[in-house]
């Protein structure tokens, strides 16, 4: 046998057992009875830590309440932005925008109105998810201080 031939065959004996150690320990993985409430929790944790991020940034973001002018601008600021995020289909960046927007608008029913005739249906669904979590997050800081 030539040499290359060999290389070919120790390469593809190492596959195989690469391969059969990823099936037997995703196997071992996959029937842990916790596995699946694992994954629930991991998931819920990083959407919480999202959200609390999501939330200390707006609060570093938002202008001085005082001057109305710059509450316009950010205002108008972050619709654009959400605005754009639509457009790309970036749903995420969409929702974090606008809720900043309404955040700070003066009238936020009206403007949840508005959004809920020209948004898609899932992405208003979001919107709306999302504003309830920073209303949660925002009570929970205020009465743990």
């Amino acid at each position: 046998m030539s040499s290359k031939s060999i290389a070919a065959v120790v390469a593809g004996v190492c596959g195989t057992i690469f391969l059969g150690y990823c099936i037997y320990f995703d196997r071992k993985r996959r029937s842990d009875p916790l596995y699946k409430q694992k994954i629930l929790e991991r998931r819920r944790k990083a959407k919480e830590a999202k959200q609390t991020e999501n939330l200390h940034d707006l609060k570093s973001r938002i202008p001085n309440t005082s001057d109305p002018a710059a509450i316009q601008k950010f205002f108008l600021e972050e619709v654009q932005l959400g605005e754009d995020a639509l457009t790309q289909g970036d749903y995420e960046s969409t929702v974090k925008h606008l809720t900043n927007a309404i955040t700070v608008c003066g009238q936020p029913q009206q403007l949840l109105q508005l959004f809920q005739t020209t948004l898609p249906e899932h992405v208003f669904k979001m919107l709306l998810d999302n504003i309830q979590g920073m209303k949660k997050k925002t009570e929970e800081g205020e009465s743990l201080d």
